[in-house]
């Protein structure tokens, strides 16, 4: 090859992919530096799931909050007949926590759901609530970088174990911020989220 076309090579390179030349001009510049750096094993915590974590422990204190606002005798209220009462809100939260997390970890859901019309009662679920995070996070702290990348489910539920972390992130946060819309109707002020 000629100089010329190794010169125009270098600079499409170049343009192309400034992250991969930056990577190599950092290296060049501290080669002991990239030679004395650790490999990453599948086992060493990944930073998407320490930060995800961090987050998912402010939602729970934010949830438990949202459900222990509501008193006991209004577990049952519901906007209009179409929606899920307060406490059904609270075990619905519960319920899919412990799902969506069971689903990651390849096991059968810890949750036992209440018999089909049963009063929901405010101490069984602010424990669940409480409970589902928790499990959610004992799931979390065993994900390594290889693990997150992982799809689980068959068919057409197939999902990395990302993926299914956010989703569970929104769903959780959707039905809280209902719950808040019922404290509201109630005259409750819901407790003030803590980033």
């Amino acid at each position: 090859m000629n100089r010329k076309v190794i010169l125009m090579f270098v600079a499409a390179f170049t343009f192309l992919c400034p992250a991969f030349v930056r990577a190599q001009a950092s290296m060049a510049a501290r080669p002991e530096d990239a030679k004395a750096a650790p490999a990453v094993t599948a086992d060493v915590p990944n930073a998407f799931t320490t930060d995800f974590s961090k987050h998912w422990a402010t939602a729970k204190s934010l949830a438990v909050a949202v459900a222990d606002a509501m008193p006991a005798e209004n577990y049952g209220f519901k906007p209009n007949p179409d929606e899920m009462s307060f406490g059904e809100q609270m075990n619905h939260i519960a319920q899919a926590n412990f799902g969506y997390c069971a689903f990651i970890a390849d096991a059968k859901s810890p949750f036992e759901e209440p018999a089909k019309n049963a009063k929901v009662e405010k101490s069984v679920a602010t424990k669940n609530v409480a409970a589902s995070f928790d499990y959610c996070s004992s799931v979390f702290d065993k994900l390594s970088d290889a693990q997150l990348d992982m799809v689980h489910g068959t068919g057409d539920r197939k999902f990395p174990a990302r993926d299914v972390m956010l989703g569970l992130m929104i769903h959780m946060a959707h039905h809280r911020g209902q719950a808040e819309v019922y404290l509201r109707l109630k005259g409750i002020k819901p407790p003030d989220y803590k980033w």
